[in-house]
């Protein structure tokens, strides 16, 4: 099987190679795990390092905060898009009732079917390689009661699997959880990791699970990793 190189530091170790070309896996973690810049980080190197064009899909922040976040580890998205590299699809400011100046859009209210031609309209116009959604949790409040809400989750599942990208969703998770705000996403995945904040000894310790990878062979343990100024960072140091 190809493989596809995650560009974060020590996480192909972990995965045995990176994650299997055109799969589709959850990042799910609590508020402040790192899950956009790990995702941001996944399309970013995977422009600049291998040549394979990402869309990142925001349900959240609106495209002027990423890339001022970005910016923050020397990544400029201006420039990756200007190459056709990089393209923002902006959900988020519908959402809020704003505007948006983004090619990329939902212009009149949150349609899940209207996301989906966007996201398929700029997969074809750069050759995108690699996808983000961030945050699936940010269709909770687009939607009355679970069964709609799956069927969101199951449109955009399909959708990522018929353009044959390498792709990422982004999930919240709660520490009484196992992995994922609504318990579906992960059956419609092929992997998921989990990303943990968690106070030691009276300090806040980052650390990394692979808990599924389908068709791979990968470490089970719980490594622990930094958020430096260029990005993430997964120590070797293994169980924790």
């Amino acid at each position: 099987m190809n493989r596809i190189l995650s560009g974060i530091d020590g996480l192909d170790e972990i995965l045995g190679g990176g994650f299997i070309d055109g799969s589709s896996i959850l990042i799910s973690g609590g508020p402040g795990t790192g899950k956009t810049i790990f995702s941001m980080e996944f399309l970013v190197k995977g422009a600049k390092l291998h040549k394979e064009p990402g869309i990142f899909v925001t349900l959240e922040e609106r495209p002027v905060e990423l890339r001022s976040e970005a910016n923050l580890f020397g990544w400029n998205l201006r420039d990756l898009e200007e190459e056709k590299k990089f393209v923002i699809v902006d959900a988020a400011s519908s959402k809020a009732g704003l505007p948006t100046n983004e090619k990329y859009a939902l212009r009149r209210g949150f349609d899940v079917n209207t996301l989906a031609q966007e996201i398929y309209r700029a997969s074809r116009e750069i050759n995108a390689k690699r996808i983000v959604i961030d945050s699936i949790s940010g269709l909770e409040f687009q939607y009355e009661g679970d069964s709609t809400l799956r069927a969101a989750i199951f449109r955009l599942s399909a959708l990522l699997r018929e353009i044959e990208c390498t792709s990422l969703m982004t999930s919240e998770m709660v520490e009484s959880e196992i992995s994922s705000r609504f318990g579906i996403e992960e059956f419609i995945t092929q992997g998921l990791i989990q990303l943990f904040l968690r106070e030691e000894s009276g300090e806040l310790r980052r650390s990394i699970l692979v808990r599924k990878m389908r068709g791979t062979s990968h470490s089970l343990k719980r490594y622990p990793f930094e958020i430096s100024d260029k990005g993430l960072i997964v120590l070797p140091s293994g169980e924790i």
